[in-house]
């Protein structure tokens, strides 16, 4: 009996806690908004739409990857572990976003707006955050970058 019980334990640990959810990213990846939804470990690269609202969405381990959102809103979306390789954000807002430990590598920024975001342990290397909107040195003494990073002036961000 033990045995049994110990085993369920384990099952009961290893499954997600909330598992994604089909139909939302289905939604989302045909190009509609998507606000508080659960795209968890979502495909969306390639993706082009703009102006689309994930605001609240738990986007966590997404691949945005050479997705085109412009004027996008995540503002308060879970946005831990994504990979944005190659996408172009321009004007989207991050308000209040967590993006701990996000690949921005070689992302389109310009005038997205980070205030309050979390960019802990972030790679923003060869991204052009030009005009970006709330961004604190503080936020970008948590993150890295390399020496083609664009930043707004007076900013410096540490390598990777």
């Amino acid at each position: 009996m033990r045995t049994v019980i110990a085993a369920l334990a384990v099952l009961a640990l290893a499954a997600p806690a909330m598992a994604q959810n089909a139909g939302q990213i289905a939604r989302a990846a045909g190009g509609s908004s998507c606000p508080g939804c659960n795209l968890f470990q979502a495909e969306f690269n390639g993706l082009q739409a703009t102006g689309l609202n994930f605001s609240g969405a738990r986007l966590r381990q997404a691949d945005l990857s050479l997705t085109v959102l412009n004027r996008a809103r995540f503002d308060r979306a879970d946005l831990r572990d994504v990979n944005a390789y190659g996408g172009v954000f321009s004007s989207a807002s991050f308000a209040g976003a967590n993006l701990t430990n996000a690949g921005f590598v070689g992302t389109y920024l310009r005038g997205a707006n980070f205030s309050g975001a979390t960019l802990v342990g972030s790679d923003l290397s060869g991204a052009d955050l030009a005009g970006a909107r709330g961004l604190t040195q503080s936020q970008l003494d948590r993150a890295c970058g390399d020496a083609t990073t664009v930043l707004p002036g007076g900013l410096h961000i540490p390598p990777c």
